[in-house]
């Protein structure tokens, strides 16, 4: 019961987190040079218009009567106009969000399993050739950004070998499963059209190992690292002093308690990727909400930015809510501490 009032307690502090956040972001929006009403309108649009087009969207009321007006319909989930796309800001949300996320899943995916198994590998056969691979691969995936790979992939995989498709979410004779999670993958296998899931499929596998290699890199040098730190504690000693056999000591002792820092770093490096994976977006002509807000952000688009903005805050304070689970679940120590601390 302590244990949930803890969790309770988490994402009550999450809502404050996100107000400040709100603020932070609306007054900076705010105060960048540059007249939205008038690059809404264009430069020939008459000055009386743009007064009309200035009072409709507040700009004109003191800063906190603006943020009133803004935050009012943010809680009801209207963020306003795009001046960008010429329609609701909510709209936007709801038509871009859907292929980040998908990105997203795939990506994280990608980043969990082959990041700690890898560093499993380079941690069980250390200073060995898998080791120093690993290690090596490593130092590319860390210094090498993710549009790199984008474009190698693109190159190599789309045009020359012709393996995989270059551009979309899905191929232009495919027709796209009714929309019910807005995630193709998952729609059509609700609609049992295995040829889009299929499609689909192969779309997200470029981008979203391209986002995937940097961060897998980093998971598997913190799991091998861990690891090999954890190997020399006194209570991985007394397990093999009583013959318990290596594979069940590195699976059931090691690693739970080694993959605890893997799980903390590889949170936060799944909501960054919303943020940062416009360039890879841009590249594969992939419809996304990282795409976008770089989009609104070029155009001065107030609303647009604060809502994207808003949409990242969010799923970084979500991601960090399961991660705290997630550790607590790994490591009873911080169940009991939490509690303790009721």
């Amino acid at each position: 019961m302590k244990y949930v009032q803890f969790i309770v307690k988490r994402l009550l502090h999450s809502v404050l987190v996100l107000f400040g956040l709100s603020i932070l972001i609306f007054v900076i929006a705010r105060v960048i040079p540059g007249d939205p009403a008038r690059m809404a309108l264009g430069p020939r649009a008459p000055e009386s218009v743009v007064e009309k087009f200035r009072e409709a969207l507040h700009l004109n009321d003191p800063i906190h009567i603006q943020y009133y007006y803004w935050i009012r319909g943010a809680v009801r989930g209207d963020f306003g106009y795009s001046i960008l796309t010429k329609r609701s800001v909510t709209t936007d949300i709801k038509e871009f969000f859907p292929a980040t996320l998908e990105l997203m899943l795939l990506t994280g995916i990608i980043m969990s399993v082959f990041g700690i198994g890898l560093g499993i590998a380079s941690a069980r056969h250390a200073n060995k050739w898998i080791d120093n691979a690993v290690r090596v691969m490593s130092y590319l995936g860390v210094c090498t950004p993710a549009y790199v790979f984008a474009i190698l992939f693109l190159l190599i995989f789309g045009y020359l070998l012709n393996w995989l498709p270059t551009i979309g979410r899905l191929s232009p004779w495919i027709d796209y499963p009714p929309a019910i999670t807005g995630l193709i993958t998952v729609d059509s296998l609700l609609a049992g059209n295995f040829e889009a899931f299929w499609d689909s499929f192969k779309h997200l596998i470029m981008p979203s190992v391209a986002l995937a290699l940097g961060p897998m890199a980093q998971e598997a040098r913190i799991t091998r690292a861990s690891m090999a730190d954890n190997l020399q504690r006194d209570f991985i000693a007394l397990e093999r002093s009583q013959a318990i056999p290596e594979r069940r000591i590195m699976s059931r002792f090691l690693l739970r308690i080694s993959i605890i820092p893997t799980v903390s770093v590889l949170g936060l490096d799944f909501a960054s990727q919303l943020g940062w994976a416009f360039l890879v977006e841009l590249i594969f002509n992939w419809p996304g909400l990282s795409r976008y807000g770089i989009q609104v952000m070029l155009n001065k688009d107030l609303n647009g930015i604060t809502a994207v903005i808003m949409v990242i805050g969010v799923m970084f304070l979500v991601v960090n809510i399961i991660v705290d689970i997630i550790v607590s679940w790994l490591d009873p120590r911080i169940r009991l501490g939490a509690e303790r601390s009721q």
